[in-house]
């Protein structure tokens, strides 16, 4: 999942820059979800620093502040230098100055022309997805479901356990960060997914790499999220 992040001075600007993200999101059925709106840099770098995952940074170059858009791109790369960072500005003259800041923004979108700013913004968030796409399956082992009409990609690291849902045909994904249900079986899961993922019970799947105890006696198993879930004795000796 991608985290997305605004900063503009302007309030009514960074409404209109919200309102068309958010369109886009929802149009596109993106993995992503919005973390703050702001016009204070200060206020965004605060955030950036306690964020887990990858960041989408629209940020304005003249913020009226001592730190300008520039200089917190430059700040927000010390924290997330995987982050995709665009900047929204009346002044494509100060493009240059991402050499000189070394920053390697994705685009400029100008102010000054609201339907061209709503293209642009809605090109940079499908190019995001993807390239971050790209990213994780390099550098990660990457589970992916179709939830209607979207994929979802989640690395196996951020698995705890797939659980059999109460609806028929489906299961639920525990994730660090989220629970899914989607159309699958835990016996199809345990057939395609790799050797971390042992079958504990007949309704459920989990990732032994996440595992924090095992309580034998009462036959459940702790992770690290301090979620649990149920062990059968038949198949306690497996895992």
């Amino acid at each position: 999942m991608l985290d997305i992040f605004v900063c503009e001075d302007n309030a009514a600007q960074r409404r209109t820059i919200m309102q068309i993200i958010q369109n886009t999101m929802l149009i596109e059925e993106l993995d992503m979800q919005f973390i703050l709106d702001t016009g204070d840099p200060y206020v965004l770098l605060e955030k950036v620093k306690t964020s887990q995952n990858t960041g989408i940074y629209f940020l304005d170059i003249d913020l009226n502040s001592s730190m300008n858009g520039m200089k917190l791109a430059q700040e927000i790369r010390l924290f997330d230098p995987r982050g995709f960072i665009i900047f929204i500005t009346a002044h494509s003259e100060l493009s240059y100055m991402t050499f000189q800041y070394r920053v390697e923004a994705m685009d400029f979108v100008l102010k000054d022309n609201p339907a061209e700013a709503k293209v642009k913004i809605r090109e940079c968030l499908l190019n995001a997805m993807e390239r971050y796409a790209l990213q994780t399956n390099k550098t990660h082992k990457v589970y992916t479901i179709e939830v209607g009409e979207r994929k979802i990609s989640i690395d196996y690291d951020d698995i705890f356990f797939f659980e059999t849902s109460s609806n028929i045909h489906k299961v639920i994904l525990h994730a660090k960060d989220r629970q899914i249900e989607f159309t699958s079986t835990i016996k199809e899961l345990a057939s395609t997914l790799d050797d971390n993922f042992v079958r504990c019970h007949r309704s459920f799947l989990v990732n032994k790499n996440n595992i924090k105890e095992i309580d034998t006696k009462n036959r459940i198993i702790y992770f690290t999220n301090r979620e649990t879930c149920l062990m059968s004795t038949r198949m306690m000796k497996e895992l």
